[in-house]
């Protein structure tokens, strides 16, 4: 998916006299400058605008570069988002998961960069080579960083880390001690509100590891591998129909595999989700007679959404998972 790219008339006049490389002279000002005092921050798509709005409260004004509806992968930054990122007192982006936001954060003159994947430990996911792995006996809520031994088919990191609410709270954490550095001012406000986030993730950990305990079912299908720290914190297997990358294809050997893997464990569901194409997996779901539902991974709210934030979405896919995968 392609974003047009729009170039404003402001932006285009300073252009113009300045050159691309000069817009930052064209924004709306720093903190300093801004009529409101709020601290200014960029946010590279929703999960990390969620967080950041919800830790600096009336202290920040958050802009997101990601739009609703836009798959995140496919990003690209036009003009005016380049010159917004360059007046932006600090932003916050995961490396590795949009490009063209990570080479636009590289050239930036912002003074306070917050790479997420930083400030909790990446792991490696993807479609398993030679048939999928078991499910792990890790106890939920516990940290456990190690490979497990798996065979992946993709050599990068996952970046998928805000769908297990623990890696989540790490981040969260990492994001509010940024903040406070960046306006110390705030700092006391900054470090209640991450409390507080960080509590309700305890919660929403809490809840998952309870109703994911005892299903009678550990495996499920989704479209594009981005589940699996979800599914290692919760011992379950998540078997993707397209690796790590939701535009890929799988190959007929891969369908095969599925199709034999979904009747062995006893797989009732075949996942999609909003932001991609369902075609592959409702054909999947239908060659094997399986049921099909959506299992958000929460890139982006939109009117589609089963629910109208992170909470409330991760609950939804909760209630799907649990459906799926039964109860003993």
């Amino acid at each position: 998916m392609n974003v047009r790219r729009l170039i404003p008339t402001a932006a285009l006049s300073c252009a113009a006299l300045l050159g691309l490389t000069a817009l930052t002279a064209c924004g709306s000002g720093s903190a300093a400058e801004r009529k409101d005092g709020k601290l200014d921050v960029v946010a590279s798509f929703y999960p990390l605008q969620f967080l950041t709005e919800q830790i600096g409260g009336d202290h920040v004004a958050v802009t997101g570069l990601t739009k609703p509806g836009v798959e995140p992968h496919d990003l690209e930054i036009s003009a005016r988002q380049t010159a917004k990122l360059n007046d932006a007192d600090a932003v916050v982006y995961l490396k590795g998961l949009q490009p063209a936001v990570d080479a636009a954060v590289q050239q930036a003159e912002v003074r306070t960069k917050v790479d997420a994947s930083t400030l909790t430990a990446m792991e490696k996911h993807g479609n398993e080579v030679g048939g999928h792995a078991a499910a792990h006996d890790d106890t939920a809520g516990e940290e456990d960083h190690a490979d497990h031994g798996h065979s992946h088919s993709e050599g990068g990191d996952d970046p998928h880390i805000w769908l297990d609410p623990v890696k989540y709270a790490e981040v969260a954490k990492g994001v509010g001690a940024a903040l406070a550095k960046a306006d110390p001012a705030h700092a006391a406000d900054y470090r209640k509100n991450t409390d507080a986030l960080v509590g309700r993730l305890g919660g929403l950990d809490k809840e998952y590891a309870a109703a994911l305990k005892n299903t009678r079912a550990k495996v499920f299908i989704t479209t594009h591998a981005a589940f699996g720290y979800l599914a290692e914190r919760y011992g379950l297997t998540e078997e993707a129909i397209n690796g790590l990358d939701p535009d890929s294809e799988p190959s007929p050997a891969r369908i095969k595999d599925l199709q034999k893997m979904a009747k062995a464990d006893g797989v009732t569901t075949v996942f999609y989700e909003t932001l991609v194409s369902d075609k592959t997996a409702k054909t999947l779901a239908s060659d094997a007679s399986l049921r099909t539902d959506v299992l958000d991974p929460l890139e982006g709210i939109t009117d589609r959404s089963k629910g109208t934030d992170y909470f409330s979405v991760m609950r939804s896919n909760l209630t799907a998972l649990t459906t799926a995968l039964g109860t003993k």
